[in-house]
């Protein structure tokens, strides 16, 4: 008896009447990948897209970094016209690189420019996962060693946000080729008395991890991203042994010497804003 009433009473409970419906329009909601709490989406992109439960940092696409660090109507974006061909005529390529242009807004999975941070003039490359999951290819590399050569013509810093699945297979060998191309981009800024500054986000893998986002002056991460070059599966097999479970995380690579500290989203612009001053001819943390 009592236990058909209570199955009766989750029966009825289940069932909504009319007056209880409430119509949510598509995307006004968003839920945690972590802590899976739901939050209106005005609310999360007024808090950078951390959550605010758990601190969880989420993607942000190009134009919100930007918009969260740059004073107003100070950016000025550099070769947004340049699109990438299809050099070893990739089946189906081109059609997924015009979709991605469509869903995103952009042309590459890179935006580069100049504006300023806190008055100090600056040179940035951020990457946008959702072009292509941040694949690497021919442009984007193109891209980013034009933003490190025009950084060290106009003697300004040059900071770069990572976001990547790595070098993009559609291109093969001109693909790897952009590691190269943008180290040395780096060596000559850096031999030229140029700073530096790398913030890898989630994720930063392959190619991109064993290049351009490892030579930063200072190598910086924000919170739970990922990175590292191969993936956690193909190392297991390979050492035959099971990994920490923190294995490829900002915090770990921290824990071992390989980034320079990992920092909360809400406090990174102050913390970019006190090195451009220290690092200025004459500059003066106070």
């Amino acid at each position: 008896m009592l236990k058909d009433l209570f199955n009766k009473k989750r029966k009825y409970a289940s069932i909504p009447s009319e007056d209880s419906k409430v119509d949510i329009p598509e995307g006004i909601m968003k839920k945690c990948d972590q802590c899976y709490k739901i939050f209106y989406r005005k609310e999360m992109q007024k808090n950078l897209n951390v959550c605010p439960n758990c601190g969880h940092h989420h993607q942000l696409n190009a134009w919100e970094r930007i918009d969260s660090l740059f004073d107003k109507d100070t950016f000025v974006e550099w070769d947004q016209g340049m699109i990438t061909s299809n050099p070893l005529d990739f089946p189906e390529y081109e059609g997924k690189l015009e979709k991605d242009r469509k869903k995103t807004g952009l042309n590459e999975a890179v935006v580069t420019g100049m504006g300023n941070i806190d008055g100090h003039p600056t040179a940035l490359a951020v990457m946008d996962a959702r072009f292509r999951m941040g694949s690497m290819g021919s442009v984007v590399g193109e891209k980013i060693a034009r933003a490190i050569e025009n950084a060290r013509k106009e003697n300004i810093p040059f900071i770069i946000f990572t976001a990547s699945g790595g070098a993009r297979m559609q291109e093969g060998v001109l693909s790897l080729m952009q590691m190269s191309k943008t180290s040395v981009a780096i060596s000559r800024f850096s031999n030229a008395g140029g700073l530096m500054i790398s913030i890898m986000t989630h994720p930063t893998t392959g190619g991109v991890s064993a290049s351009f986002a490892s030579l930063g002056d200072y190598n910086f991460a924000e919170p739970g991203a990922l990175i590292g070059f191969a993936g956690r599966r193909i190392i297991e097999q390979t050492i035959r042994e099971k990994l920490p479970e923190d294995f490829q995380t900002a915090e770990f690579l921290l824990k071992h010497g390989q980034l320079d500290q990992v920092i909360h989203r809400h406090d990174l612009k102050s913390v970019l804003s006190t090195l451009l001053k220290v690092h200025q001819k004459g500059g003066n943390p106070e």
